[in-house]
């Protein structure tokens, strides 16, 4: 039996449940927030002590609790404003692959005050320089893979699981002797103050950093939560019988993703349950690791659940304690809940909607509703607003397709010394997301397309103005259109449309183009034209025809 979802959203967040709502004014607007979540970081964190010798990072064969966690962050924190002059509102980036010292690392540079900045670790070095330099920031933390391209860039390195660069320090030095009572160095700060710069890129082809909130952070993980118990009492089930149940989630994207930071990472440090971490993904890893640590869930892209659901050793491994499959940050395969119900009987599935904008989950789908609308990304989260609106601005009824529009408490404050680029896409308190949707009459959303130029790989966005102004570096290129191929994999894969002035073969443009953007955004295929590529009047290239023309599609 389902349960409406106004009966359920009253119980769950009536007065003095978990879920209690209160509205706030930020930013001249009114939110409805939730009431009992952190008010910053440093709360979250000051409460994730309280799981104490609890497991809460898994990788390989390390085991890091709670309090360990706690401690390390906390003397990081120290040694940052100690030795490195970090003051509140300084940025700190963070550079490396899924380590237990990412965590630390950001857990310390939020705790000093500073604003925590994940770079893309697929990014190549002029990419990370470039995010280095525009976010200010004035330390690094880095793996040993990244080191190299890091040093001598501007600020202070601390490099972990490598060589140590000249000029840079190791995370062990600097880290020092960890002590039973430490506590967080004192920093007085509000909802409001700045706390995260996550890049993304935007139609200008360059990287552009959405600056997150306190209040962002502290409300991101009970969002999640929210989420998960809705679904069991949509399905008339009690949630306070599974409120209680320990969660231990393995990580399948990276933690510089919103996705992997909020919500897997802050969450899972908010609930008290387990982060088991991967090295890279890797579907058979995976099927071992499930077994080994008593993996209860999943949460990744849509590709991961595909990988892992075809990978040929699946029979041979006890994946019985496997009971959630999340996913979102790419449309999921029409195939995909067919394939879950029929090798995974008895497992939830669940999808959802975010952006870097929304700090990751605004709108999710699971249980019943999803078996019962597997093409919807579900229903608003109950401190989220919906409206779809017509280009004037005009909110439009039930049905109609128009541009998701969404406010609620985890919109972020904006893009970081990008003021129209912020104008433009936060009005009034609502974040114009630049995907089409529409809502139907019980409030469930559909997107319909992708108005923003963006190829989804995988769940990496690839946005296409940024690939095709790295081919028009090349001398041969007279002009060029990228565009998403159809991938049952992948989702979508790069493809690229070139007029050339001079002959240039496809191995010679991936191989221009790798000096300059991440393997991951170079195309895959090139389809060579004489013609001019067709536009409208106002000189926009027609990708639409584009692609009918060349995939028939």
């Amino acid at each position: 039996m389902t349960v409406g979802n106004d009966e359920v959203q009253a119980r769950l967040t009536g007065p003095g449940q978990l879920f209690e709502m209160e509205e706030v004014t930020s930013r001249g607007t009114t939110v409805r927030t939730w009431k009992h979540a952190p008010r910053d970081f440093r709360a979250l964190l000051e409460v994730s002590r309280l799981h104490g010798d609890k497991v809460f990072l898994t990788y390989d064969d390390e085991h890091l609790t709670y309090e360990e966690h706690f401690r390390r962050a906390a003397t990081l924190a120290h040694r940052l404003v100690d030795d490195y002059g970090v003051a509140k509102g300084d940025r700190v980036a963070i550079a490396m692959r899924n380590y237990p010292e990412w965590v630390i690392a950001f857990s310390a540079a939020l705790a000093a005050g500073a604003v925590a900045v994940p770079l893309n670790a697929w990014w190549t070095a002029q990419e990370l320089e470039y995010g280095l330099s525009d976010s200010g920031a004035k330390v690094v933390i880095a793996d040993g893979e990244r080191a190299p391209a890091l040093a001598g860039t501007g600020p202070a390195l601390i490099v972990t699981r490598g060589e140590t660069p000249g000029g840079a320090r190791s995370f062990a030095d600097v880290l020092g002797e960890v002590t039973a009572d430490v506590t967080l160095p004192p920093v007085d700060l509000s909802p409001e103050d700045p706390a995260t710069i996550f890049y993304t890129s935007g139609t200008t082809g360059r990287p552009k950093g959405a600056l997150g909130s306190h209040r962002n952070l502290g409300q991101s993980p009970m969002t999640v939560s929210y989420s998960i118990l809705r679904s069991v009492a949509r399905e008339g089930r009690d949630p306070a019988a599974t409120a209680g149940q320990r969660r231990v989630t393995l990580l399948t994207v990276p933690l510089f993703h919103v996705t992997g930071c909020f919500a897997v990472m802050t969450t899972t440090m908010f609930t008290g349950g387990g982060l088991v971490l991967m090295y890279k993904w890797d579907p058979g890893r995976a099927l071992e690791l499930i077994e080994r640590e008593k993996i209860t869930g999943i949460s990744g892209v849509p590709t991961n659940v595909w990988q892992l659901l075809s990978h040929p050793d699946l029979d041979k491994y006890d994946i019985s304690s496997l009971s959630a499959l999340g996913y979102g940050g790419a449309p999921a395969p029409p195939k995909l809940l067919e394939r879950i119900t029929e090798q995974l009987a008895g497992r939830a599935p669940s999808n959802g909607y975010g952006m870097t904008e929304t700090t990751a989950l605004a709108i999710g789908n699971s249980g019943t509703d999803y078996y019962a609308k597997p093409d919807s990304v579900g229903l608003p989260m109950a401190v989220v607003d919906v409206r779809i609106t017509d280009p004037s601005g005009r909110e439009l009824p039930a049905g109609e397709v128009g541009e998701l529009c969404l406010r609620g408490p985890n919109v972020i404050l904006g893009y970081w010394n990008r003021p129209e680029a912020t104008a433009e896409t936060f009005v009034d308190g609502w974040l114009h997301t630049g995907d089409l949707a529409r809502v139907d009459e019980e409030g469930f959303v559909f997107i319909v397309d992708r108005a923003k130029d963006m190829v989804i790989r995988g769940g990496e966005n690839v946005y296409c103005a940024e690939v095709e102004a790295a081919l028009f570096e090349h001398p041969a290129v007279e002009d060029a259109a990228v565009i998403g191929i159809p991938h049952d994999e992948l989702g979508e894969e790069v493809g690229a449309v070139v007029r050339l002035s001079s002959p240039a073969g496809p191995e010679e443009l991936q191989a221009f183009l790798r000096e300059r953007i991440a393997a991951f955004k170079i195309p895959v295929r090139f389809w060579i034209r004489e013609e001019e590529l067709p536009r409208n009047p106002g000189g926009k290239i027609l990708k639409t025809r584009l692609r009918r023309e060349v995939l028939g599609a």
